[in-house]
């Protein structure tokens, strides 16, 4: 018994003390690992930085471009026909929209929903003024759209509201 009781307190210090050495050299692993995750992310930040700034530039650019105010005045009719220059207007958005569609990589889905959002807002529009029965050619579609729009706040104005709250975020 007294072999047994003289084992036992030999060995039971040296058992906690590999336990606390596990332990500790665990913790100090995990550390390591994850201020090297930390570092590469850094990094990664600051590589990826320009580029999600580079698409919310372009992304600006893109709401401006399909402010009804600034496309209407932008792109002229092909015709006197309403219904072509819809299409055309339509075309023209689509185009840009495709154009910049990669940019959704870099921003939140939030802020790309605000985007197609405000794109489909602004067809949708483009669309109902043209169904009005007043509408007779391009001109008299222009004039409406334009007129009604200093009423309210276009779509693209929105969304880049919301662009613009976003980036402020980031910084």
């Amino acid at each position: 018994m007294d072999k047994l009781a003289e084992l036992a307190f030999y060995t039971l210090p040296a058992i906690i003390t590999g336990g606390v050495a596990y332990y500790l050299f665990q913790s100090y692993f995990k550390d390591q690992q994850n201020m090297r995750r930390w570092l590469i992310q850094k990094e990664n930040q600051n590589q990826v930085l320009p580029l999600r700034l580079q698409a919310y530039e372009r992304l600006a650019l893109y709401l401006e471009r399909i402010n009804p105010s600034n496309l209407l005045l932008r792109v002229t009719p092909i015709s006197e026909n309403s219904t072509d220059y819809v299409n055309y207007i339509i075309a023209q958005i689509d185009q840009e929209f495709e154009h910049n569609i990669t940019q959704q990589i870099y921003v939140s889905n939030e802020c790309w929903k605000a985007v197609t959002a405000a794109k489909n807002a602004t067809i949708q529009i483009i669309r109902a003024t043209n169904k009005l029965e007043n509408i007779v050619h391009a001109d008299h579609l222009r004039e409406t759209i334009l007129t009604n729009l200093i009423e309210k706040q276009s779509p693209s104005s929105l969304a880049l509201d919301f662009l613009k709250n976003e980036i402020s975020q980031i910084w």
